[in-house]
């Protein structure tokens, strides 16, 4: 790693499990983090009790995280912002966030998914609310938020255009059993760590039908094949997708049932509702909202992703499980790097 300044101090936005989970770690040896979230009443709780009940239970918040329920004054810190939200939920958090930026402080988003109707990256959304901001990253990766939360070895990729500042987050986040990587493909990061969440709900659909281990592989392989499609077209690198944003997070997402997109497909396998799922798994499940998203992406791109297509088609109770898979084990042979 070349000569960068160290990040010592980083505001965390959004208590969710994840965030909760980055802030964690991050205040175990940095002089200041502070996390911020919606919901005063809940942070009063954390702060209180030092555990996230409601998102990350059994994991202890350390003494040294400051839990601010004030976006201004969580904002207030000397080094980054680390935001972490729902996609869906990014666009209204940046037009928050933007009159209390300082011209220089960075801006890192691990925010997997498509912003929805409009279909944008999170660094587009970014773009778009911010202008050209100068110091922007994406992070992502294999990273359930309770094993992070657990102090459990995790890696994770984090990209931006202007190199010095990947590795400034990667000097923050790389501690412990926490290790981070830096490169400067932040369409290819963003990618993966979105259509991955489409290709999980798929697998878990297989594993919930019984179609044993070699229809999951058959699955993650050829899903990853239409990750690297769109990338592509995007304009991103199809390598990245062989790292850690890429199958790392796929594989992650497809065969662990702490995965709730995973656990979305088994519970479609199951004759369950779209509705009654998501009430049993209580958060929001990225896949759902991104699918349609995905699609209409790759139908503007020309990308064929046969697998994403059967996955709207059952969420839109168009078809079923069953006859979604049957489809695709019956289209015609082509070339594997096609």
């Amino acid at each position: 790693m070349s000569e960068v300044p160290a990040v010592r101090t980083m505001a965390v936005l959004g208590a969710g499990s994840f965030g909760t989970a980055l802030a964690a770690h991050l205040a175990q040896h940095l002089d200041e983090v502070v996390l911020w979230g919606r919901d005063a009443e809940a942070l009063a709780a954390m702060d209180a009790e030092r555990e996230n009940h409601e998102y990350l239970p059994g994991c202890h918040l350390p003494q040294t995280l400051r839990v601010e329920p004030d976006l201004a004054r969580a904002m207030a810190v000397d080094g980054p912002v680390l935001v972490v939200v729902p996609s869906h939920a990014l666009g209204e958090l940046l037009h928050q966030m933007k009159p209390h930026l300082r011209a220089g402080q960075g801006v890192v988003l691990a925010c997997k998914g498509l912003e929805p109707e409009s279909g944008r990256l999170p660094h587009e959304v970014a773009q778009a609310v911010l202008g050209d901001w100068p110091r922007l990253a994406v992070l992502s990766g294999p990273t359930f938020a309770r094993e992070v939360g657990q102090g459990l070895p995790t890696a994770v990729a984090i990209a931006s255009e202007e190199e010095d500042f990947a590795e400034e987050i990667v000097g923050a986040f790389h501690y412990g059993a926490f290790r981070a990587y830096w490169n400067d493909d932040v369409i290819g990061v963003e990618v993966g760590g979105a259509v991955k969440n489409v290709i999980a709900i798929a697998t878990g659909m297989t594993d919930g039908i019984g179609l044993g281990a070699n229809t999951r592989t058959a699955l993650i392989t050829r899903g990853l094949a239409e990750i690297m499609r769109l990338c592509e077209a995007l304009g991103g690198n199809r390598e990245t997708l062989m790292g850690l944003a890429g199958m790392g997070d796929l594989v992650l997402t497809c065969t662990d049932d702490l995965s709730r997109n995973r656990r979305m497909g088994k519970a479609l396998a199951d004759g369950k509702s779209l509705e009654a799922a998501q009430r049993e798994i209580r958060q929001v499940v990225e896949g759902v909202r991104v699918a349609p998203e995905v699609l209409r992406l790759a139908q503007r791109y020309g990308v064929e992703m046969p697998i994403t297509e059967q996955v709207v088609a059952i969420l839109a109770g168009e078809t079923t499980p069953v006859e979604a898979l049957r489809r695709l084990a019956t289209r015609p042979p082509r070339a594997e790097t096609d």
